[in-house]
């Protein structure tokens, strides 16, 4: 049986990794909002997600969107989530990994091989 990926691309610019996932044995699920990701998620629970940090200024409670994800997967610790941020945003970031389970977090540029080792570990 095939594990599910959940894909979370809301802003992208970095390389499309699904061949990558193939590879690895995931069969992917790629969305591009928030609010449907949280809608799936309530009726499937992926085996992984990758998603982007994306520092949310105008947000005065929160640092941006993926917080609202990481709270709905704490109930399944079984769902690992992995995460690309860029270093400019390194404290915001880390406020929100001081909040929430992260099982890896790669720096951009994402490179293939740091994918890969974060999701087979």
């Amino acid at each position: 049986m095939q594990k599910e990926l959940l894909a979370l691309v809301e802003y992208g610019g970095y390389p499309d990794f699904s061949s990558l996932y193939a590879q690895l044995g995931y069969t992917v699920v790629q969305m591009n909002n928030m609010r449907k990701v949280i809608q799936y998620l309530k009726k499937q629970q992926p085996a992984v997600i990758v998603a982007e940090f994306n520092f949310q200024s105008d947000f005065r409670d929160r640092t941006s969107s993926l917080e609202s994800l990481l709270a709905m997967t704490q109930r399944w610790p079984d769902i690992h989530v992995v995460i690309f941020y860029d270093k400019e945003y390194q404290a915001q970031f880390s406020k929100l990994q001081d909040r929430f389970t992260i099982h890896q977090t790669i720096a951009f540029p994402v490179s293939e091989d740091a994918l890969s080792q974060a999701l087979t570990s």
